[in-house]
């Protein structure tokens, strides 16, 4: 499993060199049992879930489940995407988690199990935790352990407007790279924004190299660059050039490289305001949309991430991940009863309806009303290869650097060929 000395002088490294203030976050994560002298047990709950309508359905999900447990109490702490991240890696390298918290699973997780923080669920979660779907739970299994409970699993594909692509002329969304190329350029031409990025937030640009890499090199090509800690096969420089192709016919929003997700002017506000013609994100996208800008209503489509001609990767192989929880080690009861109320069919179905995820219960799927996320679900149930998001299935430094340099790439600073030497020299340093 590792050594957890070394995995918390990692972590430290990794926060100093944040500037993080390891002061500021010292009174978070779990340093008892939460109990009180009124036999009381609070229990802190970390996470993402900052946009609307999901903030407030799973804070209701917590009122919830105080009323059916009298004697415990549940602290929220939300925080957006790269903010969470930071303080976990903060928190982790102070060696104390909070009780429950999101994770994707993968190489972060793995690092954390590695360091002791994280309770093992396999034993305590066994009479239910077995009856969620296998692709969904995945992420969350180490050496046949599990320690994460999925409460969402989905892709990242393309979101775009259907009356944008009839005004420049699009008749069907491109299904090749050099179709999507030309789709741009007509989007171009008809004075449209083909593309919003949130570029100062740098993993969704990572979106586009990770699914050029699959679909040049193949959906392992990706797992195989990192057991092998060398990312210099001509399949991965390739798919730099795809995306430097890309770029270089400027797709993307006037300022994008300083542009958020979120935020009231980033990439979801910029789409769902008609103001881009697409996005490359994951199945929360239409959710976000609405909630920063407008939302898209019957003007929004999904189509998949397109095949490249000449690839080894096939248009069925996707690219993506869920969202799950995870304990700290040595977690009261009342956290694990509070995972299963979380990943019981009730609760799907009332995340399913209100917050547009994909279900994790089998069952759940009946409660999809949007016929887009209907055709993620369909795109993900026919799926013949996945691959979870780099940042998550890679060690935190390599998946950051995964990041970085592909945003280097996308503001032209980094050549394709720079971004795999990168990369790998960045693995070879996890050794």
């Amino acid at each position: 499993m590792g050594d957890p000395a070394l995995s918390r002088r990692g972590f430290l490294a990794a926060s100093a060199a944040a500037g993080l203030s390891m002061t500021a976050l010292s009174g978070c994560g779990g340093d008892s049992d939460g109990g009180s002298s009124d036999g009381t047990t609070t229990i802190e709950w970390w996470n993402i879930s900052t946009t609307q309508p999901t903030k407030d359905v799973w804070a209701g999900l917590a009122r919830k489940f105080e009323a059916q447990n009298p004697k415990v109490k549940i602290k929220i702490v939300q925080l957006e995407n790269d903010a969470y991240k930071s303080k976990m890696t903060a928190l982790t390298a102070s060696g104390k988690l909070p009780d429950i918290f999101h994770t994707w699973g993968g190489g972060v997780l793995k690092q954390q199990v590695d360091a002791g923080l994280v309770e093992d669920l396999s034993d305590r979660t066994k009479d239910w935790a077995e009856t969620l779907l296998p692709v969904a739970r995945q992420p969350y299994l180490l050496d046949e352990k599990l320690y994460g409970i999925p409460f969402d699993i989905g892709m990242i594909g393309f979101w775009y407007n259907k009356a944008l692509f009839k005004k420049a002329g699009i008749s069907a969304p491109p299904a090749t790279w050099s179709a999507f190329l030309e789709a741009v350029t007509k989007l171009k031409s008809a004075d449209v924004a083909p593309l919003a990025l949130a570029g100062k937030e740098k993993w969704p640009g990572m979106y586009f190299w990770a699914y050029l890499a699959m679909r040049t090199a193949g959906a392992g090509a990706l797992q195989k660059a990192n057991e092998d800690k060398d990312f210099t096969a001509p399949g991965l420089v390739q798919a730099g050039e795809h995306l430097k192709d890309l770029v270089a016919l400027e797709p993307f929003q006037k300022g994008f490289l300083g542009a958020s997700y979120s935020g009231p002017t980033g990439q979801a506000a910029t789409v769902g305001n008609g103001k881009a013609a697409m996005e490359l994100m994951g199945q929360w996208a239409p959710v976000v949309q609405a909630d920063a800008g407008k939302g898209l209503g019957d003007d929004l489509g999904f189509f998949p991430f397109p095949e490249v001609e000449g690839g080894q990767g096939a248009i069925t192989e996707v690219f993506g991940g869920g969202g799950g929880h995870a304990l700290r080690s040595g977690a009261p009861q009342a956290a694990v009863d509070f995972l299963k109320f979380f990943a019981s069919e009730a609760t799907d179905l009332e995340l399913v309806k209100k917050t547009g995820v994909l279900p994790v219960v089998p069952g759940a799927e009946s409660a999809i009303a949007d016929p887009n996320i209907k055709a993620v679900h369909k795109e993900l149930t026919a799926a013949t290869g996945f691959q979870l998001y780099l940042d998550q299935a890679y060690a935190p430094a390599l998946g950051q650097e995964v990041n970085d340099s592909v945003g280097a790439l996308i503001a032209g600073s980094k050549s394709p060929e720079q971004v795999t030497e990168s990369l790998t020299s960045v693995a070879k340093e996890e050794q």
